[in-house]
């Protein structure tokens, strides 16, 4: 097969053999090309030099294909079909409504702000490839340094190089407690700590966030962590044990809001203390080096509108 670069031709003389086609004229070929039709017959004669044969036949009522046209004009509108793709794809592109953006979160923001922008993204760019991963900060550091996400809400651990990352404060969590719904203490007016420091507790490992936490609002009130403790990072082991016991478990309070309120509401309260308990900031981190794509950087920007006015959330929320 004849490869030489002389044979292959030009996205203009591709679309000159779908005109004629369509027009059977040359005149309106060159028309709808908005070139003249001596330059359209030049085209065409030069298509007809590389491909060595006669693509069109001259009669009185128009330009019918040859049995060699018909074989190039298959594989012309093939070729015009995915230009035309390829330039619609290069466009969703540029605008962030099309592509692929993998993005990490730990939880609390996960629930509160990257549900509600990713839905907002997706209802302009439906075939917008999104992936996301919900783990500790550390885990997702750890992904962010390898390249393998965009962009992350974590915290800034002391053992990474914060010179690496551009920061974008975000805020911190409020925890609460959660308990089965039909708990001894879920109708309380107020529950203290001190009265908490008897009953079995689920908790994350020693080190997380919400645990470290939780030990510091024990401390503040003269009294050491619960003795009686399930560690275990997963929410579904925690509920299903919830569910099942008088242990209570400290959340934060976007995923409470999930287990107390409609429209999932799954049968759990959330304890009325006398003091807030906060988990230290968390912030958007990507690194300095790897420039967002058109589509990281539509959902980061959904992500900081929503941090500033998180009526914007709610109303992607609301019609769950």
């Amino acid at each position: 097969m004849n490869k030489h670069p002389a044979r292959w031709l030009k996205p203009s003389q591709l679309r000159l053999l779908s005109e004629i086609a369509a027009h059977g004229q040359l005149q309106l070929a060159a028309d709808a090309m908005a070139v003249t039709q001596p330059a359209a017959s030049r085209m065409l004669a030069e298509v007809e030099r590389q491909l060595g044969a006669p693509l069109f036949i001259r009669r009185p009522k128009g330009m019918e294909p040859t049995q060699e046209g018909r074989a190039v004009l298959r594989r012309v509108e093939v070729v015009l079909r995915e230009m035309r793709s390829m330039v619609a794809d290069v466009d969703l592109l540029q605008q962030g409504l099309a592509g692929s953006v993998s993005v990490g979160a730990v939880t609390g923001p996960a629930v509160s702000h990257l549900v509600a922008a990713i839905r907002a993204i997706k209802s302009t760019a439906p075939s917008a490839e999104i992936s996301v991963d919900v783990m500790p900060s550390r885990d997702l550091l750890h992904q962010l340094m390898a390249g393998k996400m965009d962009f992350v809400l974590a915290r800034i651990l002391p053992e990474f190089d914060s010179h690496a990352f551009e920061i974008t404060p975000m805020r911190d969590e409020r925890i609460v407690i959660v308990t089965r719904a039909n708990h001894p203490l879920a109708r309380a007016h107020v529950v203290t700590l001190t009265e908490l420091a008897s009953y079995e507790w689920i908790m994350q490992q020693r080190g997380a966030p919400i645990r470290e936490a939780m030990v510091n609002a024990f401390a503040q009130v003269g009294l050491p962590e619960p003795r009686n403790v399930v560690s275990s990072p997963s929410a579904l082991l925690s509920m299903a044990y919830l569910a099942q016991s008088d242990a209570v478990t400290p959340m934060v309070q976007e995923v409470a809001s999930l287990l107390t309120q409609p429209p999932i509401g799954a049968g759990f309260s959330v304890l009325n203390l006398p003091h807030d308990i906060r988990v230290s900031p968390y912030y958007l981190l990507r690194l300095r080096r790897r420039p967002l794509t058109p589509l990281a950087l539509s959902l980061r920007d959904r992500l900081l509108a929503q941090s500033n006015d998180p009526d914007l959330a709610r109303c992607y929320v609301s019609d769950l």
